[in-house]
């Protein structure tokens, strides 16, 4: 009868278990801690943010602080990591989002709308993105989309971040499947550190990571 007891006991124990670790899961609005706070800026004598010569959305203020500024106010709202489709307005808005919506968020503050752009282009040039049915609900928010459109419409710059001053504060960098937007602090060494969203388990928004992935591939600027 004991035997039986602790067998039972076993049981139910694994299925509380299993019911925490799927409802951390599933309900990840309230179990993503991601933090809004930025990191220090570590690097001596600062390096000087530039300016575009652009203002797209006649703001006042120029594409590549805009873009910059977009990007850190959209993470202040904490969003959370979960990939979903929007058929109604493509644009997450429900606290939702993965990597590409801070940089369709960052890039909309300064008046570039990529849901539009994107659509436009797949258009224009559909032999460059090789999809079989376009959807401008979500094509702006697939990363080998974006690498396509930044490739064809953005400033390529470099992918050595041996050349400290050609990273500035709002450019658009890439990695294998992971996009994000350099951020304009720096750490040590003057390597930028990188304003994204990667998964549920990020620890902050703005991390030193731009050396430490590994798999850089490219490096666009909005406008010059």
């Amino acid at each position: 009868m004991k035997a039986r007891t602790k067998i039972i006991l076993i049981v139910i124990a694994i299925v509380v278990s299993l019911a925490v670790v799927a409802f951390v899961v599933f309900d990840q609005r309230l179990f993503q801690t991601t933090s809004t706070e930025r990191l220090p800026d570590s690097y001596t004598p600062p390096i000087e943010q530039i300016h575009s010569s652009v203002d797209k959305d006649n703001d006042g203020i120029d594409d590549q602080v805009d873009i910059l500024q977009g990007a850190l106010n959209y993470v202040a709202t904490r969003p959370k990591y979960k990939s979903k489709y929007y058929a109604e307005t493509g644009y997450p808005n429900d606290g939702f989002g993965v990597c590409t919506d801070v940089v369709a968020n960052a890039t909309r503050a300064a008046g570039y709308d990529l849901m539009q752009l994107v659509q436009d282009d797949i258009a224009a040039a559909p032999e460059a993105y090789d999809i079989d049915a376009p959807d401008p609900a979500i094509d702006f928010r697939r990363v080998r989309n974006l690498r396509v459109y930044f490739d064809r419409h953005a400033v390529k710059l470099t992918t050595d971040t041996s050349g400290l001053e050609e990273w500035q504060g709002g450019d658009i960098v890439l990695f294998g499947d992971h996009i994000g937007i350099v951020s304009d602090r720096r750490n040590a060494n003057g390597v930028p550190y990188v304003i994204h969203h990667v998964g549920p388990l990020q620890a902050s928004y703005e991390e030193d990571i731009l050396d430490a992935r590994g798999d850089l591939t490219e490096h666009y600027r909005i406008s010059e």
